[in-house]
């Protein structure tokens, strides 16, 4: 016999957890479960294990909104993060809802029935089977079977150790040894100073830089407001504060670019004094790609005591001891790290149908940043790029528990996003300009020009949105009473 669930969440780590918190707290009637291909609590924070890894925005809101982050850091790192996640679930009864082990392959939904069948490969190679009425998908939107690294000519002659920061060897031992990272996004910004600090010299090579602004570590207020002030109150003022902070900068810069690029270049050129400005200097906008933030200056400090070191150049080859770079210099290395960007993937790379048709994502458009045209009783939980993810993914969790009630309370047996609406001028659901971005524009879906279909990276509009939302906007219901009647089987 299929098991069956009211809701199925896919994803046991920062987003499947939250939704889980938010279906007991209001829409506690709704039974549900969660798939997790792998074994253990955590997604993003239990799959990354390179030195250093460590969130890339405050934990006030990062952190869920409804567990105080406690930890003295504000900038934190992965093992502080998994463990706040084991925590909150075990404390929560949601780790006992969760089903490890299962790689969700297929989903198919049945109107005839109002009824998501989900399968999921074991790792026994069984197949194991679920039904749901709601199917969430909470596992984020890159690949965990592989990140992105480019076709490097003369990869194959290098004798060296190439990895991959998404798949760490635990055994790596880098002390003493030379070692380049390629990339110069937030996993390099990490990688550097924490590999230097062992390492004979770690040098980031990157094809073009990226903006830095350094944060401190801790904030000092919220430390010690907590020593005479309820922990949940300390929480909710400082997740408010770091939240308009962040998402104010991002406006500040949008809007005066070419104010903000004088301040942030100002600041990073008073950091490293000394250094050459074209390994400092981005060719395009602040935010045109993801701002990285460093806390209390580390990358600077570490390229400061001159055991770590930046340059700015494109790969002509790699060699047998190294890499040899188009300006004609060489880079020696034991260990290359390809810090090369992540590969996305479209609704957790699910094969999707619908009463039978097979579904393409980048034919669908968003609805209010979390449903898609055509897609019955589904939400896609996607955070924000230029701000901490959890932001949005809470909006989309409180929408998807207030869903749930309205199909109760209107006796729909399911809804989906009309695809005869007026979407508007098509849009990049993700709003960077960044080659992972690039590279999946053709894979994921689309975001409209116009309300609820266009896609913001705006939490002040958005949450404006979520407390006045009309749940039947642009919206096809299908009430329970006009579903077919089974007939019984006639021996």
């Amino acid at each position: 016999m299929t098991d069956h669930v009211d809701v199925l969440i896919v994803g046991a780590g920062l987003s499947g957890i939250g939704a889980a918190y938010r279906l007991q707290e209001r829409a506690s009637q709704k039974s549900y479960a969660i798939l997790e291909q792998r074994d253990s609590i955590g997604g993003t924070w239990d799959l990354f294990r390179y030195p250093g890894v460590r969130s890339d925005s405050d934990m006030y809101t990062l952190a869920f909104p409804f567990e105080p982050w406690t930890n003295p850091a504000s900038i934190a790192d992965g093992h502080h993060i998994r463990q706040y996640l084991v925590d909150t679930a075990t404390k929560h009864g949601i780790a006992d809802r969760i089903r490890f082990g299962r790689r969700v392959s297929t989903a198919d939904w049945s109107s005839e029935d109002a009824t998501w069948t989900v399968s999921s490969t074991l790792a026994d190679g069984s197949t194991e089977t679920v039904t749901a009425s709601f199917l969430y998908l909470c596992s984020g939107y890159y690949s965990y079977d592989e990140g992105y690294t480019p076709d490097f000519p003369g990869l194959d002659s290098f004798e060296g150790q190439l990895v991959h920061p998404q798949f760490w060897p635990e055994d790596l031992d880098h002390a003493g040894k030379n070692v380049v990272v390629i990339g110069s996004g937030a996993t390099a910004i990490t990688l550097l100073p924490s590999m230097a600090r062992d390492a004979a010299k770690v040098t980031m090579l990157q094809r073009t830089p990226t903006y830095v602004l350094s944060q401190p570590g801790k904030d000092h207020v919220a430390n010690l407001a907590r020593k005479v002030l309820p922990t949940q109150l300390v929480h909710d003022v400082s997740r408010l504060g770091h939240a308009v902070m962040t998402v104010g900068f991002y406006l500040f810069c949008r809007a005066f670019p070419r104010l903000a690029r004088s301040i942030l270049l100002g600041l990073t050129n008073k950091s490293m004094p000394g250094i050459d400005r074209q390994d400092l200097t981005p060719p395009y906008k602040p935010w045109d790609q993801r701002l990285c933030v460093v806390p209390d200056g580390d990358l600077y400090k570490s390229v400061r005591s001159g055991r770590s070191a930046i340059v700015t150049d494109r790969i002509a080859e790699f060699t047998p001891k190294g890499i040899a770079l188009a300006s004609g210099e060489h880079l020696d290395a034991d260990i290359v790290v390809t810090a090369t960007g992540l590969k996305l993937v479209a609704l957790g790379q699910i094969d999707m149908s619908v009463d039978g048709t097979k579904v393409d994502p980048h034919e669908l458009y968003t609805y209010k940043g979390l449903m898609f045209t055509g897609l019955p009783n589904l939400a896609w939980c996607v955070g924000y790029t230029n701000a901490s993810w959890t932001l949005r993914a809470d909006l989309t969790w409180k929408y998807v528990a207030d869903y749930l009630n309205h199909l109760d309370a209107q006796d729909y047996a399911y809804g989906m996003p009309d695809p005869r609406a007026d979407f508007g001028e098509d849009a990049r659901i993700l709003d960077l300009e960044s080659g992972y971005i690039a590279r999946a524009d053709e894979l994921l879906p689309r975001s409209g020009g116009r309300q609820p279909w266009k896609v913001r990276q705006n939490w002040f509009l958005d949450s404006w949105d979520a407390k006045h939302t009309d749940l039947d906007e642009d919206m096809i219901w299908v009430r329970t009473a006009d579903l077919p009647v089974a007939k019984p089987d006639v021996a």
